[in-house]
């Protein structure tokens, strides 16, 4: 296992994940991590770079030319290693599974081999400490790279979670994970599970605003942000990604939202 420990940081931290090849989206954060002051050595990425929208070539040479730790998630994964699909761990047959088709393909092409290589390289852990407190960031979970430790579930399941990820790395104080794509902000047994949510695609919410998190000592701050979603949508209908992500950009709301834990799916709110 890859784990790169990157030290003591001081100051505000941006967490984040999920870029999802939105480029219009990612130079919205990135302008606004510099606005705040806040450099590169103390934005973490946790994964997923490339997904869902048409720029995954131009945001992986962005994130690179950006400089900041970066872990690898089964995107980068499954495209370091020239893997037939993306590896997000959707059920067969779900809607995520054939979507994934056209976006996969798409991202394959679109990126060079030298930043194949650079993905493959990515570590699997980070390790940082943050006032006193010891953090290890994970893309999905520790028992898989694709686990989805959702909001909703069981302490038990997350306990789980955390204790695996101490037996790799040693004692922690903090989580920090992405995958979901949705923000969460967790403590148990004494451990925080943090998920900053996405930049790249909006969660489920039928808010279409990007998402990132900040931690400042104790204080988790979960942040939206506005971007020209209509250059994201543009450039995917230019190469042909109109399965319905492209929309999503727009609504808010996920074609895939099969993915979802049955409580957190919209037809489940209206039956309530």
């Amino acid at each position: 296992m890859r784990i790169k420990d990157i030290g003591e940081l001081s100051g505000e931290i941006l967490l984040f994940g999920g870029v999802y090849s939105n480029l219009a989206a990612f130079d919205a954060m990135i302008a606004l991590a510099q606005a705040r002051g806040i450099a590169p050595s103390n934005m973490i990425c946790t994964g997923d770079v490339v997904a869902y929208c048409a720029d995954a070539q131009a945001c992986v040479d962005r994130i690179r030319a950006l400089g900041c730790p970066v872990l690898a998630g089964n995107c980068e994964v499954q495209l370091a290693q020239s893997a037939d699909d993306c590896g997000c761990g959707f059920d067969a047959g779900s809607e995520c599974s054939l979507l994934s088709r056209g976006w996969y393909a798409h991202a394959q092409k679109d990126v060079c081999s030298k930043n194949k290589a650079w993905m493959n390289g990515l570590p699997e852990r980070i390790i940082f400490t943050h006032l006193g407190k010891r953090y290890a960031v994970v893309h999905g979970g520790a028992s898989d790279i694709a686990s989805f430790v959702w909001p909703v579930v069981a302490d038990h399941e997350v306990l789980h979670e955390i204790n695996l990820l101490q037996d790799q790395v040693g004692p922690i104080d903090g989580v920090i994970a992405g995958h979901t794509g949705l923000s969460m902000d967790r403590t148990i047994n004494g451990v925080r599970w943090i998920n900053s949510g996405a930049v790249g695609m909006p969660p489920n919410d039928g808010d279409p605003r990007g998402a990132f998190a900040t931690l400042n000592g104790d204080t988790v701050t979960f942040e939206r942000f506005e971007y020209d979603a209509a250059v994201s949508i543009a450039a995917m209908k230019s190469v042909g990604l109109t399965q319905g992500y492209d929309t999503a950009l727009q609504t808010g709301f996920w074609p895939s939202e099969d993915t979802l834990p049955l409580e957190m799916r919209r037809q489940s709110s209206a039956k309530g």
